[in-house]
């Protein structure tokens, strides 16, 4: 009769306990700015959850010479309440019961442990991103402390002390509202005054002197309205944006290493982004021009075999030269895939007429729209005109006249391998014949 008034006091002291957590925990989350429970009353996912485990247990230490348990030893019973601030951080209040038995070639013995504790709750699955290869594997790191009482069967007294606490649980997802668990904890014992067989005081090891280990199993049940809880909840929208974010870094990259004028320097370390094609360059993509009269020395070589010229060409404003350099295609603007607005880093190809034509009033000149073979034949007509149509109008803007602009569409190049990505780019372009 009196165990069991005693476990009724007992149990009546555990359920004060959890009331004073449970209020600290409506307390905390009643504190959170307005913001943030606007945020938390729109969130697409339970916060609330039960918790119950049964299972094994081991205590360590303190015990008097001759008494221990067995290992493991049968049984405790925990069981706790959860809730997550967001699908990553929660709190726990929990109550824990265990007993502690002799083994058969201990001397014998029989007590009791009983804790309540508030823990911090951390979701390891979706900080280490869980999500990438399971949606049915959970972890929960979970620690914090609390008070705990201690009885034996063969003694009259109660142990009163603090404790610590710190465990992991692994999570196997069921359902939406039901999860299996299974929990390693560690609790550290803080001021305790007997040892677990209630035979001997421990007044001169007072401090973290206990230590009890315990595996449970059990299973926890999702409250609330919504369809996932915050243990297996992704947010979708986080994820678009790191995915957007690495493409856009991905295709700042790729734009990084372009060479648009093929001359094996990547744009953003050529000094000279549209030097001509197949021409010689330095290591910062500069034409070589080693006798210094602004032409590059491979085109001196090639105007002198072709055109008959001589080494003594001197700069590039000798007419013939330039009517050469512009007639052979050395000249260029060029697009991008379906487009008729010039590229960036070809609109020099444009200045350079402009100045041809303004040194030269009496001069005309054919603007020749190209376009790749990719999409119907009819469709890469109209794109030709209407890249030759963009450049006449960047010229006749610059106030060139339209009557010295002739407008030549050649439709689709077909002078390059049509498969070839980087090939197509070289024919997706407007060249020039000055008359």
């Amino acid at each position: 009769m009196f165990v069991a008034n005693l476990k009724l006091k007992i149990m009546k002291k555990f359920l004060l306990a959890i009331t004073l957590v449970s209020a600290f925990t409506t307390v905390s989350a009643q504190t959170e700015s307005e913001k943030a429970t606007d945020a938390n009353s729109e969130s697409g996912y339970n916060r609330w959850s039960i918790e119950l485990n049964g299972g094994l247990n081991k205590p360590q230490k303190p015990f008097t010479s001759g008494y221990f348990t067995a290992t493991p030893s049968p049984f405790n019973v925990d069981f706790g309440v959860r809730y997550m601030f967001n699908n990553k951080f929660g709190l726990k209040a929990d109550v824990g019961y265990y007993n502690f038995e002799n083994k058969d070639t201990s001397l014998e013995f029989k007590s009791q442990y009983y804790r309540a504790s508030l823990q911090g709750v951390l979701n390891m699955g979706r900080m280490l991103n869980f999500e990438t290869f399971t949606n049915r594997f959970g972890l929960l790191l979970h620690g914090g402390g609390g008070y705990s009482q201690f009885k034996s069967d063969n003694h009259n007294f109660t142990d009163q002390l603090g404790h610590l606490i710190v465990g992991i649980t692994g999570q196997f997802k069921l359902t939406d509202r039901i999860v299996l668990n299974g929990d390693f904890t560690s609790v550290t014992g803080v001021g305790q005054n007997k040892t677990f067989d209630g035979n001997t005081s421990t007044t001169d090891e007072r401090g973290f002197g206990g230590g009890i280990f315990s595996a449970t199993f059990g299973v926890t049940v999702y409250l609330g309205g919504k369809q996932q809880h915050a243990d297996w909840f992704v947010d979708s929208n986080k994820t678009k944006d790191e995915v957007a974010e690495l493409q856009k870094r991905i295709g700042d990259l790729e734009t990084m290493l372009n060479d648009t004028d093929k001359d094996g320097v990547a744009d953003y370390l050529d000094a000279e982004p549209n030097s001509t094609t197949g021409v010689a360059v330095d290591i910062k993509g500069r034409s070589i021009d080693n006798n210094g009269n602004g032409v590059p020395d491979e085109l001196e070589n090639y105007m002198d075999k072709t055109y008959g010229g001589k080494s003594t060409i001197v700069a590039p404003t000798n007419d013939e030269l330039v009517k050469a350099l512009i007639n052979d295609g050395y000249v260029t603007t060029y697009f991008d895939f379906n487009k008729s607005t010039p590229t960036n880093v070809s609109t020099e190809g444009i200045d350079f007429i402009l100045n041809y034509l303004r040194n030269n009033p009496s001069a005309s000149v054919d603007i020749i729209g190209h376009a790749d073979e990719l999409g119907r034949t009819e469709y890469n007509d109209k794109l030709s005109t209407a890249r030759a149509n963009s450049v006449k109008n960047t010229l006749m803007s610059a106030k060139i006249d339209g009557s010295r602009l002739n407008i030549v569409p050649a439709g689709e190049d077909t002078s390059v391998d049509k498969s070839s990505d980087i090939a197509r780019r070289l024919v997706r372009r407007v060249t020039f014949r000055v008359k």
